[in-house]
């Protein structure tokens, strides 16, 4: 015959289940994580990103030699200088 064992909590529950006695109902609260708020600055490297990509892309679309971090650095450098005072 198989082994079992069985924590005091749960040999409780099944003791009690068994004898009639309803167990308490535990409401869990669910907590959804709040989602962060994208900065004005982060907006505006997403636009300049999307802007500067196609001129260091092939005509196939795959990226040239050095293009994404050459278009990184631009489009960092075109949303520093497009900066609202």
């Amino acid at each position: 015959m198989a082994e079992v064992t069985l924590t005091l909590e749960e040999y409780e529950a099944l003791r009690d289940l068994a004898m009639g006695i309803a167990a308490p109902i535990v409401d869990e609260v669910i907590v959804k994580p709040v989602k962060r708020k994208a900065s004005a600055a982060s907006k505006r490297y997403g636009r300049a990103f999307k802007e500067i990509a196609p001129s260091f892309k092939l005509k196939n679309g795959s990226w040239k030699k050095n293009g994404f971090r050459n278009a990184v650095r631009a489009a960092h450098k075109l949303a520093k200088t497009n900066r609202k005072l």
